[in-house]
């Protein structure tokens, strides 16, 4: 049955929701895996939604891929899902239902958790299985991102001559995630061949029919809507959707005045909404014309303040560039730290950087804290931002903080888990990934949030990304610096190094990029201080020799010093000969030591510069 020809001159009704269907019955778990377990209730559900007016289903195959079938253990069973799936559908269909083939997106807030390349391989794989079977089309659904979808349906082209049913998910209405306008990203779709582009998920028809007044009639390729019941309620520990079915008959016949052939439902939708659509569309035919509704003009973006000061990333390029880390307290006396950042700023650094409570331990916070020192003091702040304590919600708002603050300089970096800190029961949030986190800042930098919609202001940040070269196999290492540059990353702080070679071999490793990175140089305190960094603490390796000469001075406090002192300075000579970019580490707010090393490296920088002069 060729779902193409008729949508020539039909709107066709489509089926609802299965996964939060089953959900509502009181089943949370694998839903594709029922094709297997539980297949009565599968055609059920299937005979339910042709019995309410559908006229297309889909199979029970969107999430039937080896990427999420994996999470829970069903990796392996790629092709008997997908392939009983298939055989399911057939068996609840009647000579006129038009079967699709369902494929979900696999992109969602976690970009950075697979490849493209991985997802093109695992759709190939699913797309085989489902083909072997059978079906009379391809619906690919609920995709947020712009370039995972068309290379979807790319293949979907290349691998099919089967009708390609291609729809995105909206997370502001008229708006992809990228801020492409919904109009552009319907017509690369068409343009590559897709012959029905819509919308699905994620917004009710309300939003839904608001996106489609702005999207003109396609020219070789017809539209359809799968909108969500509602907005999502939480009721008695569990989430559910506004029972509406009857609202559903009046925004399809909405749906087909805006030129959508093909309407279906998604999550929270039932039988009854389906029965409801049906009967809204009962006697109508498909528009031919449409008065298209102007988009929204487009916010000027305000123009960014320009900052009194380059951004490190910059500084860094052309000379050498100190920035120190200085801890913020655990506790609520600051006068010590106030002192230390002053004493700190009047050796000429360029920048006090601040954690992100390391260590997963409750310290003030390093934005309180980065304020107070830009406000009352002319200290630049870099604060580092982790994934570990907000979630997307809080990630945004916190940008548009520093952002009003006027906070430009960051670094993004994963957080150590709750579980090696001082509450270890917190939960660790972890919404995105660090590299998630770094498009995310960068899209800042374009006037957009993440979910696409203006700010109304492009920020202006500078994003540090963080760098651990303490590992086995550095070229790994040296590839995820390669994602985060490829993210937007503008510059990287390494980890303490302990060692000479390693620094050699982290300019080795990295002198093809263009990208400037601090060297991180942690002055010891103490043997004891030594032996803990360097078996209790990941990321940090020092070397046998470095480990005996604090040895050596355990019982002497100014020995240990001066060794501390003698170790970091030679550190610092090799990657002065190779980087421009110092990182000091303060060990327990001990100022004096990265004061000496700021010293000793303008000193140095100094006898350079005449050199050259003569």
């Amino acid at each position: 049955m060729n779902i193409v020809e008729k949508l020539k001159s039909s709107v066709l009704v489509a089926d609802g929701a299965m996964g939060t269907l089953l959900y509502s019955y009181g089943k949370d778990t694998c839903y594709e895996e029922f094709n297997l377990s539980h297949p009565d209730e599968i055609i059920n559900i299937h005979q339910a939604y042709i019995q309410a007016g559908a006229q297309v289903i889909q199979t029970n195959t969107y999430g039937a891929n080896y990427f999420k079938l994996s999470q829970y253990g069903l990796e392996e069973q790629v092709k008997a899902v997908n392939t009983e799936a298939v055989r399911i559908a057939k068996k609840a269909a009647n000579k006129e239902t038009i079967i699709l083939g369902s494929f979900g997106g696999y992109r969602g807030i976690r970009k950075a958790d697979i490849t493209l390349s991985e997802i093109k391989r695992s759709f190939r794989e699913q797309l085989f299985h489902i083909l072997n079977e059978g079906v009379d089309g391809i619906l690919l659904e609920t995709f947020y991102d712009v370039e995972e979808l068309l290379a979807i349906v790319e293949i979907a082209k290349k691998e099919s001559d089967l009708p390609v049913i291609a729809q995105f998910s909206l997370l502001e209405p008229g708006v992809l995630q990228n801020g492409m306008e919904l109009r552009e990203g319907l017509y690369r779709l068409e343009e590559m061949g897709a012959d029905v582009i819509g919308l699905n998920c994620r917004l009710g028809p309300h939003h839904m029919i608001q996106s489609l007044e702005e999207i003109p009639l396609p020219k070789n390729a017809f539209l359809s809507a799968y909108p969500n019941a509602s907005l999502l309620d939480y009721e008695d520990g569990r989430f559910v959707f506004t029972n509406n079915a009857t609202y559903f008959k009046d925004c399809a016949v909405q749906l087909v005045k805006q030129g959508v052939r093909l309407i279906g439902g998604c999550c929270g939708t039932t039988p009854e909404h389906i029965r409801a659509i049906t009967e809204g569309i009962e006697g109508l035919v498909p528009i031919t014309k449409k008065v298209v509704k102007p988009s929204k003009e487009k916010i000027e973006l305000a123009i960014t303040q320009v900052p009194t000061e380059p951004p490190l990333h910059e500084i860094v390029k052309g000379r050498t560039s100190i920035i120190v880390e200085l801890d913020t307290p655990k506790h609520l006396q600051t006068e010590r730290f106030i002192e230390g950042a002053k004493a700190l700023k009047a050796v000429n650094i360029d920048a006090i950087t601040m954690a992100d409570n390391s260590l997963a331990s409750p310290r003030i916070s390093n934005v309180a804290m980065g304020t107070i020192l830009k406000e009352q003091y002319n200290i630049r702040p870099l604060v580092h931002i982790t994934c570990r304590d907000r979630n997307l919600i809080g990630l945004q708002s916190h940008l548009m903080g520093l952002d009003a603050l006027g906070i430009d300089q960051v670094l993004a970096v994963t957080g150590d888990p709750s579980k090696i800190g001082d509450f270890p029961g917190a939960t660790s949030v972890y919404d995105v990934s660090s590299i998630d986190l770094i498009q995310m800042i960068k899209q800042f930098n374009e006037g957009l949030s993440y979910s696409g919609k203006s700010l109304r202001k492009k920020a202006s940040f500078s994003v540090a990304a963080a760098f651990n070269p303490n590992v086995r196999n550095i070229d790994r290492a040296v590839g995820r610096l390669e994602r985060k540059i490829k993210s937007g990353a503008d510059y990287f702080i390494t980890q303490p190094l302990f060692s000479e070679e390693k620094i050699i071999e982290v300019y080795e490793a990295t002198k093809h990029l263009q990208t400037p990175i601090y060297i991180g140089i942690m002055p010891l305190t103490s043997y004891k201080n030594a032996n803990f960094l360097h078996h209790e603490v990941p990321g940090i390796t020092l070397t046998d020799s470095i480990l005996s000469a604090m040895e050596r001075a355990a019982d002497d406090p100014l020995q240990a010093t001066t060794e501390s002192l003698a170790i970091s300075k030679s550190l610092i000579d090799t990657a002065m000969e190779y980087f421009n970019g110092i990182y000091l580490i303060t060990p327990f707010i001990r100022y004096d030591l990265t004061i000496e090393c700021s010293n000793y490296i303008h000193a140095k920088e100094n006898v350079v510069h005449v050199t050259n002069r003569i």
